[in-house]
């Protein structure tokens, strides 16, 4: 019996600007109703920002050191045993890291109002290059949260 999903993983290619593949899959979590130019303008902008105000930095690696100082280690599932729900430590695989850091940034730039999306992106991708920001916050409350929660870590089975 055939599956029913198939991953576009590998069909996936780079960015024109950069030939990054993250990059690409960014662009594709920014894109709205199907607007490729659009969330490509905006990531460009937002790199272009990048780059006034991190001078002799490659945008495309703050980006992708970025993304990996948000990429989450553990975090928690709930577990029911006997009657009750128990919120789980488990490692988190490779993908699903990189996909929580590109939510967690989007969020974080996307929570920021008044402001065009450009400029918030840049702001939250600096702050994440540097350890700081929305994003980094929303991974340390849940590495906070797996810290708690380690008494049920023998319920991950």
């Amino acid at each position: 019996m055939p599956r029913k999903y198939t991953s576009t993983e590998g069909f996936l290619r780079g960015d024109p600007r950069h030939e990054n593949r993250l990059l690409s899959k960014f662009i594709n979590s920014v894109m709205h109703d199907g607007k490729k130019s659009t969330a490509q303008a905006i990531v460009y902008e937002a790199l272009d920002t990048v780059t006034e105000r991190l001078k002799d930095k490659d945008p495309a690696e703050v980006f992708t050191t970025a993304l990996n100082n948000v990429k989450p280690l553990i975090q928690v599932r709930s577990k029911r045993v006997g009657g009750a729900t128990y919120q789980v430590p488990m490692e988190v695989s490779r993908r699903r890291a990189q996909m929580l850091a590109i939510r967690w940034v989007l969020a974080a730039a996307r929570g920021k109002k008044g402001r065009p999306l450009a400029r918030a992106l840049a702001d939250e991708l600096i702050a994440a290059y540097n350890g700081e920001g929305s994003a980094m916050q929303t991974r340390e409350n849940v590495h906070k949260m797996a810290e708690a929660n380690k008494a049920f870590a023998h319920f991950a089975w």
